[in-house]
Order: C-alpha cells, then sequence, then structure tokens
C-alpha cells in the first residue's frame, strides 16, 4: 500500500481528513493514477500514522477519508547519524537509500582529506536535494514513519563540531581493536542515546583525522578482519546495530 508524509497542519483528525498538496497530488493522480475510493497510509513524520481512502481528486489537491490512526513501533529506539564522507559518482545515492532502510535518522556527507569528489556551492545544492529525494523514497517505501533529513556537506571540522550533541561517538577503522572490544562498546549503548557513526571515503580516513574524532569522544571499531569499501562499510555497522538495538528493546 502506497505511504506519503504529510505535515501537522494538513491534518485534521476531527473532521477526519488529511489535505495532500504539493507533488504529492501530481504523483497520486498522474503517475500512481490512484482513484477514488483507494486506500494508503499517511505518516505525520513523527509517530502516528493513518490508514485513509481518497474521498476527492482535485487539481491542486488530494483530498482523504481518515479510517483510523495508530502509532506503530517501527522507528530504532536510537537515533543514528551517519556522517559519511562524500564516495565517488553515485556511490551516495545508494548508501542514502540503503541507510534509510535500515533505519538511520540523519545522514551528514563530510568532505575530509582524502575525498575524490570536491562540491562547489552550486554543485552541493543540487546534490543534496537529490538526495533528500531519494531519502523520502525510501522512507516510503520501508515504512518509516519519518524523512531522515540528507544534511548539507559538511568539513569533517563541521562534522565533529555537530556531533558535540551526541551520546555516542564510533569510528570504524581498520587500526582498532578486536571484536570483543568492539561488542563491549556496542553494549554499553543504552536505549534512546544518540549515536553517531564517522564513515571514510574511499581512501579511509588520515591518521590525524582518526585522532581528532577520538579527541571529540568517538571510540575506533572494527568491522572485521577484511577491508570494507565506504559504501559497504557504514551498512555493515548500521546492519549491526540495527539488529542489537532492536534485541535489547526486545
Amino acid at each position: 500500500m502506497q505511504r506519503f508524509f504529510v505535515e501537522s497542519h494538513q491534518i485534521d483528525e476531527e473532521g477526519h481528513q488529511i489535505h495532500i498538496t504539493g507533488t504529492d497530488v501530481n504523483h497520486i493522480r498522474n503517475v500512481l493514477r490512484m482513484k477514488t475510493g483507494e486506500e494508503l497510509w499517511i505518516s505525520d513524520g513523527a509517530h502516528k500514522e493513518y490508514h485513509c481512502t481518497i474521498e476527492a481528486l482535485e487539481e491542486e489537491e488530494v483530498l482523504l477519508h481518515i479510517l483510523y490512526a495508530q502509532e506503530p513501533d517501527f522507528e530504532l529506539p536510537n537515533k543514528i547519524c551517519l556522517f559519511q564522507g562524500l564516495p565517488k559518482s553515485d556511490k551516495m545515492e545508494l548508501i542514502i537509500q540503503k541507510a534509510v532502510e535500515l533505519g538511520v535518522h540523519e545522514i551528514i556527507p563530510v568532505e575530509t582529506r582524502r575525498c575524490v569528489v570536491r562540491l562547489d556551492a552550486r554543485k552541493s545544492e543540487k546534490k543534496v536535494a537529490r538526495w533528500q529525494q531519494i531519502s523520502e523514497s525510501a522512507a516510503k517505501q520501508s515504512k518509516r514513519m519519518l524523512v531522515p533529513q540528507v544534511h548539507d556537506v559538511m568539513t569533517f571540522k563541521e562534522a565533529l563540531k555537530y556531533a558535540e550533541g551526541l551520546d555516542v561517538l564510533l569510528i570504524p577503522y581498520e587500526l582498532a581493536k578486536g571484536m570483543k572490544e568492539t561488542r563491549a562498546l556496542l553494549d554499553k549503548i543504552a536505549p534512546g542515546q544518540s549515536i553517531g557513526v564517522f564513515i571514510g571515503p574511499e581512501g579511509g580516513f588520515e591518521e590525524a583525522e582518526v585522532e581528532a574524532a577520538v579527541c571529540a569522544g568517538a571510540s575506533p571499531i572494527t568491522l572485521g578482519h577484511r577491508i570494507l569499501r565506504t559504501e559497504t562499510a557504514g551498512l555493515a555497522i548500521l546492519s549491526v546495530l540495527m539488529f542489537h538495538l532492536e534485541e535489547k528493546e526486545g
């Protein structure tokens, strides 16, 4: 069943109606070719979702009738921020899509010293807009209750500053200690704590960057004996965290 996201002002709970506006109107009318009476899900971008039927299809608006509302438990108990070193070509699109499916809360593209890709302000703006669309599409497909935000590209220094407000910082690093130490670090993460994960670009982090992250409170962890590509590393640790956090939640 199709899923869309709306803002709170579009929801009239007393009148049992939701007003769809903007680009979603064209998607519902002309792409999906949905008809009155068809059912769909609407998320308020927080904790509640609405099972609706299409009541009217207008040129500028789609009017929905709310059948019932519920508060499902689709989100992880922890907010995870992925700080992703800018990769080459279109790898970032895959990373964003899969990271959203795995439950990430925010994605911060980071320009590190070994990044091959360098985006000027104009290119960065277009890229981020495209990445945000991918995030929304993946959120709809994977039954997310919110659309993870893709931030503007940050420098490594800016990323560390942004991460100051997070409870736990992790940085996969090939020189980190073994699995036993990594497991111990993950076991200490409590439900509700916010988590930041730093992933380097194709060339990895420079030693000075790792040292700066550690000074900022990040803990180096290992992802095994094999060297993972940048598009694999983030998804690997997100998968581990998803399983670990949901297992704790019961």
